[in-house]
């Protein structure tokens, strides 16, 4: 006796996708760390924000934006969490130019939350 069964899964792939802002209010210069506390950023309304959101393990990433251009992953590191603990920390390589101040900063963080359900059909 052969059983024939059919299952189809669809997956809905749902990004959050949550945009931080800050403008630098001093230089960094070329081999120092810019470190900007979640209390420091502010929302997409103006408002301030309080809290750095939770990377959700292999399935989410951040970029940062300064003056605009996409830095490279490796120079920055990424704490999430409350006032005094989450922080966007970027090493600014040294022999390159310094940051300064009145840049604008963005953190862009995406989080996915992904959907399944499998309908079997025998």
């Amino acid at each position: 006796m052969k059983i024939l069964v059919n299952a189809t899964t669809i997956t809905n792939v749902v990004p959050t996708p949550e945009k931080f802002f800050n403008v630098t209010a001093a230089e960094t210069a070329a081999g120092d760390t810019l470190t900007i506390d979640a209390a420091a950023f502010f929302l997409d309304d103006g408002t301030a924000a309080t809290e750095l959101p939770v990377l959700a393990t292999d399935n989410s990433y951040f970029n940062v934006y300064i003056n605009g251009v996409l830095q490279m992953e490796g120079n920055s590191t990424y704490t999430p969490g409350t006032t005094g603990i989450g922080s966007l920390a970027f090493a600014v390589p040294a022999g390159g130019d310094s940051i300064l101040p009145n840049s604008p900063v963005v953190l862009e963080v995406v989080n996915y939350a992904p959907t399944s359900n499998t309908t079997v059909e025998t």
